[in-house]
């Protein structure tokens, strides 16, 4: 390589680099864009010229430009709550709009997996009995189902139930490096699980306090647990199938937007444990009303919606993947 030519080609873009350096307080969008693309070109300028080693010199140079250049890339990103707001306007909804189609998928399996489990119990009695003495399924029908929600403080229950469907909805993402396949599995078992529990209820004539209970959280906490299912899955899927790029350019895209949604559900199962603690507790303990829990849940889980379905469709059709921004690039070089 010739580096006296290669100087030449590159002067012009050392200057404006240098130059927009120094107005770094002053300048505009586009200008730090600007200075973001000169500050990841020239370090790719300052690998070419140490593989070269032919001028120590250029190399300090250009060393020093670079380290003023990263000084001001990172000490002029966006403000902590700029972040904060742009993750739940943008990154969390538009991730959740992109990958719709997989939890509503995953929504819809483990509702039929639910449903077939409680039809299975409540059609075949051979198999309520299988589950339980005919008295561990009296007291669990008559006392343990409804005190679960009631037995501890709100407070204290809603943390132990956030921390539960947290580790659940994590289990459903992680998974889906595996193929998807635990990730099927996790699904399956709460579904299974609910189906059965459902069905000894109604077995019992305690149909109508099952959903009474079920449903004020439920509809949001499960909603999420089939978000993370669906990530999960679409996860695997892309291992699968990678489409135009490379496996693992393809699945590491997918892992960031995954650890997006992770972030966002924290906060969705918050509120649903909230509600579980705060509301169905109160429910059991006769302070709050079937019909006003009801509405409770309902109307949390139709702001999520309408949460994904207009912050996040616009988001996503802005372009809004879930992908990390401004991500440096790696750009071969030879000598």
């Amino acid at each position: 390589m010739d580096i006296d030519v290669f100087a030449a080609t590159h002067a012009q873009e050392w200057k404006r680099l240098d130059e927009l350096i120094r107005r770094r307080r002053s300048l505009s969008g586009a200008e730090i864009d600007e200075l973001v693309d000169l500050y990841q070109r020239v370090s790719t300028h300052l690998s070419v010229v140490r593989s070269g080693g032919q001028d120590p010199n250029l190399v300090a140079r250009l060393s020093a430009l670079v380290a003023r250049a990263r000084s001001a890339v990172t000490g002029a990103h966006s403000s902590s709550w700029g972040e904060f707001t742009g993750f739940f306007t943008r990154t969390f909804p538009g991730t959740l709009y992109r990958l719709r189609w997989w939890w509503i998928g995953a929504s819809l399996g483990t509702l039929l997996v639910a449903f077939v489990s409680g039809a299975w119990v409540v059609l075949n009695p051979e198999v309520l009995n299988a589950m339980q003495t005919p008295e561990a399924m009296r007291q669990y029908v008559e006392h343990d189902f409804a005190n679960y929600y009631a037995e501890n403080p709100g407070a204290s229950f809603s943390a132990q139930v956030w921390t539960n469907n947290a580790w659940v909805a994590a289990q459903a993402i992680i998974f889906g490096a595996f193929l998807a396949l635990p990730t099927i599995g996790v699904l399956a078992v709460n579904g299974a699980g609910i189906g059965s529990s459902g069905g000894m209820m109604i077995v019992h004539g305690r149909g109508e306090e099952f959903f009474s209970l079920i449903l004020p959280h439920g509809l949001l906490e499960l909603t999420a647990v089939f978000v993370a299912g669906g990530v999960g899955l679409k996860l695997g899927w892309t291992i699968i199938s990678p489409g135009e790029r490379t496996r693992l350019v393809a699945f590491g895209a997918e892992a960031r937007a995954a650890m997006a949604v992770a972030l966002g559900l924290v906060v969705v199962l918050f509120a649903s444990g909230l509600i579980e603690g705060l509301v169905t507790g109160n429910m059991v303990r006769g302070h709050i009303s079937t019909p006003v829990g009801l509405a409770i849940g309902i109307a949390a889980e139709v702001l999520f919606l309408l949460y994904v379905y207009t912050v996040g469709k616009r988001a996503h059709e802005e372009g809004e993947t879930g992908e990390i921004r401004n991500a440096p690039e790696t750009a071969p070089v030879a000598a």
